[in-house]
């Protein structure tokens, strides 16, 4: 790596990617990005960061968590930053995961209003969802919302 290359400062990215320098450090410290040191031992990025800021921001307003994101980047050869052929493929898996969760949320909106008494708080019996307190023996909590 041409150190030449690295010239972009923590603070023009910071700006550029509409985020915090401390934004910066944590992405940094999670291994989702990476600086070099000139030789006044000031951080600086290669623009390519840029891209890889911007997937980290869209990966996390969809709800990929970002151990997902890491795991994406070092899939990548070379862990380079993703291009536009990369996006479509790893997009595919988070929807997967998007598919799951929208299908979890949606069991939990439609049995929200009758699963508060079976087995999870006051009610011993619920002729819906718990009849003759079954879920019991799966100890306490809202124990039905977590079936598939």
């Amino acid at each position: 790596m041409n150190l030449e290359e690295a010239n972009l400062t923590v603070g023009y990215v910071a700006k550029r990617c509409g985020i915090k320098v401390s934004t910066l450090h944590f992405y940094e410290e999670k291994g989702l990005i990476r600086s070099w040191r000139n030789q006044g031992n000031q951080r600086r990025y290669k623009r390519d960061v840029l891209r890889r800021i911007a997937v980290i921001k869209a990966a996390q307003k969809i709800g990929i968590k970002l151990d997902d994101i890491k795991q994406t980047f070092t899939d990548l050869p070379n862990e380079r930053t993703p291009c536009k052929g990369d996006w479509a493929k790893l997009s595919v898996n988070w929807q997967k995961q998007l598919d799951a969760r929208i299908s979890y949320m949606q069991k939990l909106r439609d049995s929200v209003t009758g699963c508060i008494g079976c087995g999870c708080l006051s009610m011993e019996n619920c002729p819906i969802y718990n009849p003759e307190d079954t879920l019991a023996e799966e100890g306490t909590g809202a124990v039905i919302l977590d079936r598939d």
